[in-house]
């Protein structure tokens, strides 16, 4: 799928993310940090891993403490995708106090869910390891906050599915259902493409065998998507389309489903609870002086 939307620090649109993220923690001003801190303290504070996992968002926390006051100096020890243990100091931090107080919560909050989200999807990796199944994620994402949460998926070892509604053509259930049938609706999608000069690719949703048999009839198809399927039926589904086009398995997947999935031969296993049901990584910010 495209990769064009996924750059996580083009500068206009990550500027423009962690300036609301910072507005909406910091307000008017921090009562307690203005009234406790005096505005001329200078600290120095370490992020600490609680509990093994991996990384991502080390740049993004970075970005945050920058944007709140330059003369803050943040320096990571790991990178984004890197396997951290218990006890693991990945970055530390040094300038005004004030400043490091007030940021604090925003970057840890962007952090934690990044690393949760990649620490999660590198354990469905781990799971369909031997495979030729990829894992990848949804549009169930936290609003305004996909491009973190696609590109922690990525630093995971997943790969995106579409970004938005405009990258690729997903004909669901409710789609079919409005055109009459999945030819009607994947020839209604040709037509539209074409006549409007797009290169997109055309997925659709099935539901049993009739319909990947139906599929299968259409002419234009880059994957077809076997929504719920049971295993069983997945691998006949599998032999079915016998390569002809891309094969991605969906539908209430677990870490305890997604490798008997993996062996049936889909390409993909989308996975929303990747993004939609994460569970932050514990992560935090010690001083060590001040």
């Amino acid at each position: 799928m495209n990769d064009h939307h996924l750059e996580p620090f083009g500068e206009s649109r990550m500027s423009a993310l962690i300036e609301e993220a910072i507005f909406e923690d910091l307000g008017m001003g921090d009562v307690t940090t203005d009234a406790v801190v005096p505005p001329d303290a200078v600290g120095r504070g370490e992020f600490l891993v609680k509990e093994p996992g991996i990384i991502a968002g080390i740049g993004v926390a970075g970005m945050v403490f920058q944007c709140l006051d330059p003369d803050i100096h943040f320096h990571p020890s790991v990178e984004d995708g890197a396997r951290v243990a218990k006890g693991t100091i990945i970055a530390q931090v040094y300038g005004p106090l004030q400043g490091i107080l007030k940021a604090e919560r925003t970057a840890l909050n962007f952090l934690q869910r990044m690393s949760g989200i990649a620490t999660l999807t590198r354990t469905y990796v781990n799971a369909v390891s031997g495979t030729n199944a990829k894992i990848t994620d949804t549009r169930k994402t936290a609003p305004g906050l996909r491009i973190l949460d696609k590109y922690a998926v990525r630093m995971g070892g997943g790969v995106n599915h579409r970004f938005g509604l405009d990258d690729m053509v997903l004909i669901k259930d409710n789609h079919i259902v409005a055109a009459g049938s999945i030819a009607k609706a994947v020839d209604a999608c040709r037509r539209y493409l074409g006549t409007r000069g797009f290169d997109r690719a055309i997925e659709v949703e099935t539901k049993n065998l009739a319909e990947v048999d139906e599929a299968l009839a259409c002419t234009g198809l880059s994957r077809i998507m076997l929504d719920n399927f049971a295993v069983p039926d997945m691998r006949v589904a599998v032999g079915k389309i016998a390569h002809r086009v891309e094969v991605e398995a969906s539908g209430g997947i677990t870490l305890e489903t997604v490798r008997p999935v993996a062996e049936t031969g889909v390409d993909f296993i989308s996975v929303g609870a990747l993004t939609h049901s994460v569970k932050a990584l514990d992560i935090s910010l010690e001083l060590t002086h001040a």
